[in-house]
């Protein structure tokens, strides 16, 4: 594997490490309650009333980059659920049901009090209705009504102007299933939601990604890319899973703080860079290698990532008078912003142009619905704008039809071709 080139990497791997295992302590030993979640679920409302929140995204990503996805998910297609089913969203299932399968890791999941997932594709709510009756847990979903209105450049209304972006009958919509969700985990917390915490917490989730965003413009502007892609998203996912708390602000700190000493003396991810590459999806999680396979051959950096971008774009919000409304904005339309056309294609060739991308690689994920939406518009956009595509048919967890050789063939000829140096 690539060395890690930044000590805020390794504090964020420890942490990770370290918080997960404090989770199984207090499940196991003080019998405290804690929840399973979508990625796309508020975790702040779970923080605030002292139940801890595990994202079913991130479990399933430290599977598959631990190498044991295969053999779970070999037992979930011999037991008959459909191989249809996203692998990303299904693989934490896999891992409960099918324990003996294979071995997952720090001892697996423990059971919940609670699984919370948003309904955003037809399988979400049958993988964790499995779920939940695996583990004798209840379940509380959140529908995901869809926009009818799409502002041009919405990222340019997300922070002062989200209640014009999001439209009021979906926001009062979102709003009111929130505080159904806050009634629930009350009762489980048997603690009330103080809603002046909440409001400081969201500036202190503003403040984390404004020192986010600070990072993205380094990136962006600097004569060569300062950190690998792999090592944005360590830490900015280590943050986003605990935002607004004390650790993740002094972490987004360190990051930053690094990155400007690198940018200031001149130091590179890969000092020989000649091309700039985004990677337009999600990680590709047993395989993450694949991303520093072209820095020798062809001075080839994946220097962009939505997982930096979004958190700027996504989930700062201003005017917090209200902050279960402000809550809800930013909850309601994940999807648009990330998938849908035109929305998703928009804002990731903005990016590229802000990054001075060169090429990018678009996953096309067979089995993830909402991911691969709006793909092919955004492949066409991108080259619209003269950036050149190259489609990557994969699964981010799933690795039994992945060939690592073949793979990085293929983008090789594709740089080789249709990249300008």
């Amino acid at each position: 594997m690539a060395e890690k080139q930044l000590q805020s990497t390794l504090a964020a791997t420890a942490f990770q490490k370290q918080w997960f295992g404090d989770l199984r302590r207090r499940v196991f030993d003080e019998r405290r309650p804690y929840a399973l979640i979508q990625a796309d679920v508020p975790f702040e409302l779970f923080d605030l009333l002292e139940i801890p929140a595990v994202s079913n995204q991130w479990w399933s990503s430290i599977v598959a980059a631990k190498r044991q996805a295969p053999a779970f998910l070999d037992a979930m297609s011999g037991d008959g659920l459909p191989e249809q089913l996203c692998r990303y969203c299904s693989l934490g299932l896999a891992t409960t049901r099918y324990a003996r399968a294979g071995e997952a890791p720090w001892g697996g999941l423990p059971a919940p009090r609670l699984l919370c997932a948003r309904l955003t594709c037809d399988c979400i709510h049958r993988v964790f209705s499995l779920w939940a009756e695996a583990f004798n847990a209840e379940l509380f979903e959140i529908d995901n009504p869809g926009a009818s209105e799409l502002p041009p450049r919405w990222w340019e209304l997300t922070r002062h102007r989200w209640r014009e972006l999001i439209e009021p009958h979906r926001l009062k919509f979102v709003a009111a299933t929130l505080e159904r969700l806050i009634e629930r985990l009350e009762s489980i917390g048997e603690r009330r939601l103080d809603r002046t915490a909440l409001r400081e917490r969201l500036e202190r989730v503003n403040r984390q990604e404004e020192i986010f965003d600070a990072a993205r413009r380094l990136i962006a502007e600097a004569p060569a890319t300062p950190v690998r892609m792999t090592e944005q998203i360590a830490n900015v996912m280590a943050t986003q899973w605990v935002r607004g708390t004390d650790w993740a602000l002094a972490h987004a700190q360190h990051f930053y703080d690094e990155l400007r000493q690198r940018v200031d003396a001149g130091v590179a991810a890969c000092p020989d860079e000649k091309l700039r590459l985004m990677w337009v999806g999600a990680g590709l999680w047993h395989d993450t290698d694949f991303y520093t396979a072209f820095e020798a051959s062809h001075g080839a950096v994946f220097v962009w990532s939505m997982y930096l971008a979004f958190g700027p774009d996504g989930y700062i919000r201003y005017g917090l008078d209200e902050p279960l409304d402000a809550l809800a904005s930013r909850t309601a339309s994940f999807n648009e912003f990330l998938h849908h056309p035109p929305w998703a294609a928009e804002w990731i060739v903005a990016q590229a142009r802000e990054h001075r991308i060169d090429a990018a690689l678009v996953l096309r994920p067979k089995s993830m619905k909402p991911s691969a939406t709006g793909r092919l518009f955004i492949e066409r956009a991108l080259e619209e704008a003269g950036v050149p595509v190259l489609p990557v048919e994969a699964d981010v967890v799933d690795a039994r039809a992945w060939d690592p050789a073949a793979a990085r063939k293929a983008v090789g000829k594709f740089l080789d071709e249709r990249v300008p140096r």
